[in-house]
């Protein structure tokens, strides 16, 4: 008998059955790769619908579209002792209609009348809550105690204010958000969050928003504190650093309670440095927001520099003592050689030749015992704008206030002439 043709047949009806067989699979693999494209197409549009509907995105990263112009009354709402010296304050409209969007990282400015004083104090705090929330703005605020070698001495006069004798239904005046330290919420680079002390809070309001966004962006945030006692919000970040796996908190304590556990209340026994981001983080490959006091912030900002971050990467604070640009500006614009010019204050009477030893003209008028109206003293809040009637000014930082013609910022600038002041 022959058994090639049966062979035969049976070999083609296997290398068909094969042929079949990888066509199936192939096939199957193509609509498993076409349904998970199909699924990354999905997530990422939706990631752009989100970020479309995201009010904040709306703001198209320039915090002035949704501004009032001056004061705009507010109620106190709510105000809630968060560790020792420091509370949050929930403020909410007074005439009821809709709070504007505001940038993750801004701060609003307050002008209140505190008895006792002469003239309106005005102050900025960095709003600390997420812009999400359209029916509220939050501050949170350290209460300045007097020095320690002089207890009689007033100590922060808007802080003890705030602290002490602010209460529910009472009504402040504020200026619409404002300032150029915020988020970055159309790019979804990297990032990471560092505040010391109660410095947290304009990157704890940005901490906030990535986290009720829905973003997926890489998010590290330090946090540095002396122990538990100044740690705010605790159960909320911890709560945050739980809940989204791309957010990483870093509590750093310098000197811990005996009460204080590890990885409960804080990460790392020391204080936050670059030594501290090359050992943790996985580069040098990220956006950085900071805020903290002085020698902080110029510590980390040069040794991330030193660690090849560069300027554009680099985001400060941008008002009060904190900011490193205002110390690097003064320390650059003191270098150079003083010109004989003089200052005149017309309403004050007052005529004195600029010695360069004052930072500012504010600073030089309260040297001299004119007292001028600030708030941010860097050059945001517009609160020390004086008009110039004759000569010019130079300014050493860049201004974040819009200011009428012939005006000058007097916290930012010195004397170019000879000027007269209208104060």
């Amino acid at each position: 008998m022959n058994l090639i043709p049966p062979i035969i047949c049976l070999l083609i009806l296997l290398l068909c059955t094969f042929y079949i067989c990888s066509i199936v699979i192939s096939q199957v693999k193509r609509q498993k790769l076409f349904n998970q494209l199909h699924k990354q197409e999905l997530l990422i549009l939706s990631e752009k619908l989100k970020l479309m509907a995201d009010p904040v995105n709306k703001l198209g990263n320039n915090p002035n579209n949704l501004a009032w112009d001056g004061y705009r009354k507010f109620i106190l709402q709510g105000k809630v002792l968060e560790s020792e010296g420091i509370c949050s304050f929930y403020f909410s409209p007074h005439d009821k209609k809709p709070l504007p969007v505001f940038m993750p990282g801004q701060y609003l400015t307050f002008k209140v009348n505190i008895p006792g004083q002469t003239k309106p104090i005005t102050r900025c705090y960095s709003l600390s809550d997420s812009p999400n929330h359209s029916d509220y703005y939050r501050v949170t605020v350290k209460r300045i105690p007097p020095p320690r070698d002089n207890p009689e001495l007033d100590g922060g006069l808007m802080s003890n204010y705030f602290h002490r004798q602010l209460q529910e239904g009472d009504i402040v005046d504020v200026k619409a958000p404002s300032g150029q330290f915020f988020l970055d919420t159309e790019h979804m680079n990297p990032i990471v969050l560092v505040g010391g002390g109660v410095g947290v809070t304009p990157v704890l309001s940005m901490l906030n928003y990535l986290a009720s966004s829905g973003q997926k962006r890489e998010v590290w945030f330090f946090y540095g504190v002396r122990d538990s006692n100044e740690h705010i919000m605790l159960d909320h970040i911890n709560k945050i650093d739980k809940d989204n796996d791309n957010i990483h908190v870093q509590a750093c304590y310098s000197r811990p309670l005996t009460s204080d556990v590890l990885t409960k209340h804080y990460h790392h026994k020391e204080r936050v440095s670059v030594d501290l981001f090359k050992s943790v983080l996985p580069s040098n490959n990220f956006d950085f927001y900071l805020c903290g006091a002085p020698p902080m912030m110029q510590s980390i900002v040069h040794d991330l520099k030193e660690w090849g971050v560069s300027d554009s990467k680099l985001h400060f604070e941008a008002f009060g003592p904190a900011t490193v640009k205002k110390v690097a500006s003064e320390d650059s614009h003191k270098a150079k050689p003083v010109s004989k010019v003089s200052i005149k204050f017309n309403k004050s009477n007052k005529e004195l030749d600029w010695d360069g030893t004052s930072s500012s003209i504010l600073e030089f008028a309260e040297s001299i015992g004119i007292a001028l109206e600030s708030g941010c003293r860097s050059g945001n809040c517009g609160a020390c704008a004086l008009p110039v009637s004759k000569g010019d000014v130079e300014y050493f930082s860049p201004q974040g206030a819009t200011i009428e013609e012939g005006d000058c910022l007097t916290c930012i600038s010195t004397p170019k002439t000879d000027i007269v002041l209208e104060a």
